[in-house]
């Protein structure tokens, strides 16, 4: 019945109308209007992704995570005498500041890097704490108590910057397009790296490495962080946990936590015979131990537990009930010695693990972006803070009971001044940062690398590396899981940035609109969906957990409930989030394969924002779009409006998303803003990437972070170790949509060159390019190094003596390296300094300790010369570009040179075009004798045509038609990714149009000239303009030959690379290809006269070294104590080495010798 009458409303809705049927439903519906998004997009990143996760994380520690920890130990109590305590009642991050001669003196950020500061703010507390004077208790309160120093990240709401308008940041000396997000520790510039882990507190399913299948939590709270696996063993189930000596059977520890009836266990596993089938073993090895109830269960984990330093509970409640309750699986709560929540959790686990036993497919992907956080700058430094924080009250304590454990004490007790001692947070943080190596031994963290220093080779490359996330996977080991690209990944990480080599796909950049989550306040989502019908785990009985009609509500790993109407519950959390009543980026995913409903507010999970579509039509109209435009409305009042909401990887699963607004169905719950969004900064760069082959891209992003650029607007007052600038950066011709949004346009790394690709004088080989002499003249690809170098002048060693800086000596001998220094000892600015010119006149006192030397005798101490020189690249000419002084924390003068080098292509330069194409220069050819068109213009640069095809580089062809046309109508055009459809990106046929309109050929080709004769090419050449960036790898740094030179004083053989002037070493293989063609002379002269021979005496007796006695004149044999059979050979002096230690531990080579 059901069946007819959806047939017959079927028909109804169908009218036929000659030879074909007529949808009345979609003639009836709203006409749908592709609307351009795309400016959503910068009002996007106005407030959220690129840089900002690692401010909005940073900020959430300064004003929530730090009250935390504070608030969770906030007293400190002697073990001596229990009525002496501190107690913090507040803490907050002052301003950035430093403590000068005891004033108080403000810090901004530029001021740091030129003087090798760190970016600090102090951390105030509001302290409590009892004063003890011989017996005297008096309670004292101190507000602004300073307990140590807190790195401050640029631009979070802490810093000076923050909110600052560009003049502002100009008055500053800061550039109004660096992105912040970094500190500035000790001077350098430090990012901490995204860190990409497995979620905390989430039960994850899989295999260990001997493929045996387990089920594991890591648990992590304000308290402690432990993680706890069950794995089954030849049928037998076991609970891995640190704090056990070994492993411990699954049914002892449910017993110990009150369930000891074994039927509640296999009802609240489920009834199927299977399962109870497979924890049978379990239940008999429970009985064979003779554990039958709570008591037994505890007293046998009481003898597994080991003993820990840190952790010690009370004796009397027992250790095994204090580990199940506050270690074991530690994110699910017990409250009043109420284990039942934890038994459920552990039954769930259980369920799971033996589902995927029966059925792998019922195994989680640990590769999965879903089982995956990201974590900030901000909960890292939290966990360094807890850690510290926890150190510095533990050493505190320790001191006030040593004070107070005194037998016989005069003197009174003020805690405030052992916490002001204490600087344990300062100097803890300030390393950490430092160095990168996070050794948290109370979190079991040990982790190198954590923090880089920023790259300030180009514009791009810095918001690129703010954006990388580094995965916890050893390089060396050969997976290919975690490097593989997820589908996961669509949207959030951007699939073409990505190093080549050993990090590949480990190392991973995240896309245009990502936004990665600060954690939310579980307590009112709670509460919200105890209100929406969720029914409370404590009222459902064992044999309810797994019913097949209703679904489990997980809210961040912890279990509610249960639902029986999941779908109707997803929607109305998702209706209360669109109306803004609940967190914007709380999730809801439905599981159908594991009946639950996983509900996330948790922080470090990735998402992205998308447009609502009700029934396929977008909510997002043109009057809306106007209004943003127009800026009536904001993006936030677009997401608390309901238009757009922000989904997490695992609720894409729940949705289905249209690419353009013009593929929709009815069936559609959400469309793209823009496609090109899934690609990140790097692969944002390139123009036409969808045109390309995949791996190209990828070469690409590699390589425009090595490009020479603009760094920064403040770059000629920034003080950097190595800086790479281009004289004229350009803009280029064929622009993105993600050029203009990330701010490319203004701070350029490359410059637009006129192409023409044909094959011209046999040095374009192999991707060599040939370059016009006078395009060089003129500027192109110059570009200038500069180098810093520093001088300490010491003014106070320990037996008060001090440096001194000498005015130079204008004549006599050694004085032509002084030519360039001042009066004042230093290198004057505008001088130009050679190789070997020395550029500070210091002298340093012989003797630095010792006794001390009084202010009037230091006359008479005697110095040594501590000249610095200039060495730079041989015949070449450097300025001295700027001269510094600045004091550094110790109160010594630190003195900095900028040594400026201007530089033209040469062959050998490398440069590279925005498709992976990259070339060196291989010859420079004048301008008369190269090619020319009709119209007069001839190429800056010559590319060989057989880089196309192998490459498949197609994109590159359509920017030099874009580039063309853009020059021949003046605009410039767009080749944004996939964005033909929604008009980022020009068409070809548009492109050909334009130039054919222009009096050039449709296809880009031009009449050529030969240069050389004059006479027209027998063939069209394909020329116009294409973006090129040079790299930073030029010739002048990597050139090397050697002589003679110096040696190793250990082998006598010449030293190893170009800085020490090394030699050219003939290694294994090329030994062996010597060998091979028989030219053992050769052989012998390069691996021996070349290097290191050496006369050596040999006993022909005794077959020993022997030495030469200069007073007998002959040589002597030690062994046979004469010198009658002694004959005098030449080895390697290595080889004599390797004789003397092998010597040296009772081996004894012997060397026989025969008569030629």
């Amino acid at each position: 019945m059901c069946l007819e009458r959806e047939r017959s409303n079927t028909q109804n809705s169908f009218q036929y109308v000659g030879d074909q049927y007529l949808d009345k439903q979609k003639l009836a519906s709203p006409i749908k209007f592709a609307v351009d998004k795309f400016q959503l997009i910068p009002e996007f990143l106005k407030i959220r992704g690129l840089v900002k996760q690692h401010l909005d994380s940073f900020n959430y520690f300064v004003n929530t995570g730090i009250k935390k920890i504070v608030q969770a130990n906030h007293q400190i109590v002697s073990g001596v005498d229990p009525s002496i305590y501190v107690r913090f009642k507040d803490v907050r991050i002052g301003k950035p500041s430093m403590v000068v001669n005891a004033i108080m003196q403000k810090l901004n950020p530029h001021e740091c890097r030129l003087s090798n500061m760190t970016y600090a703010a102090p951390i105030l507390v509001d302290i409590e704490y009892i004063h003890e004077s011989h017996g005297q208790k008096t309670r004292m309160v101190k507000n602004d108590f300073i307990i140590g120093r807190m790195p401050i990240m640029l631009r979070s709401s802490c810093c000076v910057l923050y909110g600052k308008d560009e003049t502002e940041l100009a008055r500053l000396g800061e550039c109004p397009l660096d992105p912040g997000g970094y500190f500035i520790i000790k001077g350098t510039e430090k990012v901490i790296l995204i860190q990409e882990q497995l979620s905390k507190n989430r039960m994850i399913i899989d295999t260990d490495k001997k493929g045996i299948i387990n089920a594991s939590v890591t648990s992590s709270t304000e308290i402690i962080k432990s993680k706890t696996v069950i794995q089954m063993e030849k049928g037998k189930i076991y609970l891995y946990l640190n704090q056990f000596v070994k492993k411990v059977p699954i049914m002892v520890v449910m017993k110990a936590m009150g369930l000891e009836c074994d039927q509640e266990v296999v009802q609240m596993v489920g009834r199927d015979p299977l399962l109870s089938a497979m924890l049978l073993p379990s239940i008999e090895e429970c009985v064979s131990y003779g554990i039958y109830t709570q008591q037994q269960a505890l007293e046998y984990l009481d003898r597994q537990v080991k003993r820990t330093i840190y952790y010690s509970p009370s004796e009397k409640e027992g250790r095994a009930l204090a580990i199940l309750r506050d270690v074991f699986l530690a994110n699910v709560p017990v409250h009043s010695n109420n284990f039942r929540p934890k038994c459920l959790y552990v039954a769930v686990m259980l369920r799971r693990m033996m589902e995927a036993l029966v059925n792998k497919d019922a195994m989680d992907d640990r590769d999965y972006l879903g089982n995956k956080r990201f974590e900030l700058s901000g909960q890292l430094i939290s966990l360094l803070f807890e850690d510290l924080f926890k150190t510095m009250i533990g050493e505190v304590k320790r001191r006030m009971d040593i004070i107070l454990s005194k037998p016989a004490r005069s003197s009174s007790l003020d805690p405030s001044l052992i916490l002001r001692l204490v600087d344990i947070i300062t100097v803890g943080l300030e390393r950490t940062l430092s160095t990168g190596n996070f050794d948290i031994k109370r979190f079991k963290m040990h982790r190198k690398g954590m923090t880089q220093v920023l790259a300030r080779l180009s514009f791009i490359g810095t918001l690129g590396h703010m954006t990388k996330i580094s995965s916890q996977f050893e390089k060396s080991r050969k997976v290919s899981g975690p490097r593989a690209l997820q589908p996961s990944q669509w949207g959030v990480i951007c699939p073409s940035d990505t190093p080549e080599g050993e990090a590949c796909g480990l190392v991973k950049n995240l896309a245009l609109t990502t936004h990665v989550t600060t954690d939310e306040e579980e307590g009112p989502l709670i509460s919200l969906c105890y209100s929406l019908g969720v029914e409370d785990l404590e009222l459902i009985s064992g044999e309810d957990l797994h019913a097949q009609n209703s679904f489990l509500i997980i809210l961040n790993g912890l279990i509610l409930g249960k639902h029986r109407r999941p779908q109707q519950f997803a929607g109305d959390i998702r209706k209360l989030r669109r109306a803004g009543k609940v967190g914007e980026f709380v999730s809801v995913f439905i599981n159908e394969k594991q009946l639950c409903v996983y509900i996330a507010s948790d922080g470090g999970r990735v998402c992205r924002p998308l447009v609502i579509a009700d029934k396929g039509i977008s909510r997002i109209k043109d009057n809306h779009m106007k209004e943003l435009v127009d800026g009536i409305h904001t993006f936030q009042d677009f997401v608390h409006g309901g238009l757009i909401e922000y989904l997490d990887v695992n609720e894409q699963n729940n949705a289905l998303i249209a690419l353009y607004e013009g593929e929709a169905t009815s069936e559609t719950t959400h469309i793209e803003i823009e496609p090109f969004t899934i690609l990140g900064i790097c692969a944002g760069l390139i123009p036409y990437p969808h045109h390309n082959q995949s791996p190209r891209n990828t070469y690409q992003c590699a390589m425009g972070k090595q490009a020479m650029g603009s760094i920064a607007y403040n770059q000629f007052s920034r003080m950097d170790s190595l800086l790479y600038l281009l004289l004229y950066p350009q803009r280029p011709l064929l622009t993105t949509r993600t050029i203009e949004l990330v701010g490319y346009d203004k701070l350029g790394a490359g410059q637009n060159a006129t192409v023409a690709v044909m094959s011209y004088s046999g040095y374009d080989i192999e991707d060599a390019i040939v370059m016009n002499k006078s395009s060089l003249d003129r500027g192109f690809g110059r570009c200038i190094v500069m180098k810093s170098y520093t001088a300490i002048y010491q003014k106070n060693y320990e037996n008060g003596t001090s440096d001194r800086v000498l005015r130079p000596q204008r004549t006599g001998p050694g004085s032509e390296r002084m030519q360039i220094l001042d009066d004042d000892g230093l290198a004057a600015p505008g001088e130009i300094i050679k190789p070997n010119d020395i550029y500070i006149n210091k002298e340093s006192p012989i003797h630095t300790t010792g006794q001390r030397v009084p202010a009037d005798g230091q006359q008479d101490i005697a110095y040594k010369p501590a000249k610095q020189t200039f060495k730079g690249p041989e015949g070449e000419s450097c300025v001295v570009d700027r001269v510094a002084l600045c004091s550094d924390k110790s109160e010594n003068l630190c003195i900095k040179f900028i040594i400026r080098h201007t530089r033209r292509p040469e062959v050998g330069d490398k440069f590279s075009s925005r498709h992976g194409q990259k070339g060196v220069c291989g010859t420079i050819i004048l301008q008369e004798d190269l090619p020319f068109s009709e119209n007069g213009i001839c190429p800056d640069l010559i590319m060989n045509p057989h880089g196309f095809p192998s490459r498949m580089t197609v994109g590159k062809m359509i920017e030099l038609l874009g580039g063309k046309a853009g020059v021949s109508c003046g605009r410039f055009y767009y080749g944004s990714a996939f964005g033909e459809a929604s008009g980022h990106a020009d068409r070809v046929e548009a492109i050909s149009e334009t130039l054919v309109k222009h009096g050039f050929s449709y296809n880009g080709k031009d009449f050529i000239y030969s240069g050389i004769s004059g006479c027209p090419l027998q063939a069209f050449i394909f020329m116009g303009p294409i973006y090129y960036q040079k790299l930073k790898h030029m010739v002048l740094d990597k050139i090397h030959a050697r002589g003679s030179g110096p040696r190793v004083m250990l082998t006598r053989q010449p030293t190893e690379g170009r800085a020490r002037n090394g030699g050219l070493r003939v290694g294994e293989m090329e030994r062996d290809c010597l060998i091979s063609y028989g030219a053992s002379l050769l052989i012998f002269e390069r691996l021996m006269i070349s290097s290191d021979p050496f006369e050596v005496q040999v006993c022909r007796k005794c077959g020993l070294l022997g030495y030469f006695s200069h007073k007998l004149k002959r040589g002597i044999c030690s062994s046979c104590s004469n010198g009658d059979n002694i004959s005098m050979i030449k080895l390697p002096y290595a080889c004599k080495l390797l004789f003397q230690e092998l010597q040296s531990m009772n081996i004894v080579p012997r060397i026989n010798l025969a008569e030629p």
